[in-house]
């Protein structure tokens, strides 16, 4: 049965692809608070940090096409929160990596992929300082790489959330957030990691979204 039809107390098979931080490890944890099934790939499982009955950390890379096989095997939901800190460099994880899943992926699963706010069509709605100079200047592979990413994943899955979250920080989890898919008039906003994962996990548990790009604001 496909999530979003199973009933409210229903355990889910949720995968996490970059869950040893961030997002992930906000994801994974809150995932796990709420009686889910999580298999978390991690590229060097000694940084997670989390360990549960019902967590399997799988060793592996995004890049790895072995590695996703086995994560995305028998899960219901995909869940992707990759980041880099390489700003200097040609950038092509989020791509490749999309371009893994897309391979790997039955129709019938759901992806969750958080990209970021900048990325395709909400350039231009992150306010002025960040449009016209942390983006080019300083994310501009960054972002190149998840246009890429993004085009993947619509033209190659069924069933499929992008998540544009606002500026990011490491504050509480409050449940109280904006999921604009309508931007206009809208120049950006903060959000914490924490409540990314809220959003996600709502996702994964009972979609909404499918098909779109919501952006994620206080």
């Amino acid at each position: 049965m496909l999530p979003g039809h199973l009933g409210e107390f229903s355990v889910l098979k949720i995968a996490v692809i970059g869950a040893t931080r961030g997002i992930g490890s906000a994801l994974v944890e809150a995932a796990l608070a709420d009686g889910h099934e999580v298999t978390a790939l991690a590229r060097v499982p000694g940084r997670m940090t989390i360990s549960h009955a019902r967590l399997n950390v799988v060793a592996g890379d995004a890049l790895d096409p072995d590695a996703i096989a086995k994560v995305v095997e028998g899960q219901d939901v995909v869940c992707v929160c990759l980041g880099t800190t390489r700003i200097t460099r040609a950038i092509t994880l989020f791509s490749r990596s999309a371009e893994i899943l897309s391979r790997a992926l039955e129709p019938e699963q759901l992806l969750i992929a958080v990209t970021g706010l900048g990325a395709g069509d909400s350039k231009g709605h992150c306010g002025f300082f960040h449009d016209h100079i942390f983006l080019p200047v300083v994310l501009g592979r960054i972002y190149a790489d998840k246009n890429r990413q993004e085009s993947i994943i619509r033209r190659s899955l069924t069933r499929w959330i992008i998540v544009r979250p606002g500026l990011l920080n490491n504050g509480p989890r409050t449940g109280h957030y904006r999921a604009l898919t309508d931007l206009k008039g809208v120049h950006g906003g903060r959000i914490s990691r924490a409540d990314v994962a809220d959003f996600m996990l709502a996702q994964a548990k009972a979609p909404r979204f499918i098909g779109q790009t919501p952006m994620l604001i206080y």
